[in-house]
């Protein structure tokens, strides 16, 4: 199963672009949330998101810093999802 993750930084920006770009990529669900990058502390869309997949799933992103702000950062969540 494809899993979509949808993130923008502020309250009014849009994730719109993202939604249909990962629609387009068949993604059956998509987590969405308007917090910030900077930390993973807050984001509860990411960590469902993260805690849904299954052996076999796909997670996609529109962008790489959608998920992580850093190398740092993708590693960890990288380690999470082993």
């Amino acid at each position: 199963m494809f899993v979509g993750y949808a993130r923008v930084s502020t309250q009014d920006q849009d994730t719109a672009l993202q939604l249909d770009a990962l629609r387009c990529l068949g993604c059956s669900t998509i987590f969405e949330e308007k917090a910030s990058g900077a930390s993973r502390r807050g984001r509860r869309e990411l960590a469902r998101c993260l805690a849904s997949l299954k052996r076999g799933d796909v997670l996609v992103v529109y962008k790489i810093d959608r998920i992580a702000r850093s190398l740092f950062d993708l590693l960890e969540i990288l380690r999470q999802l082993e």
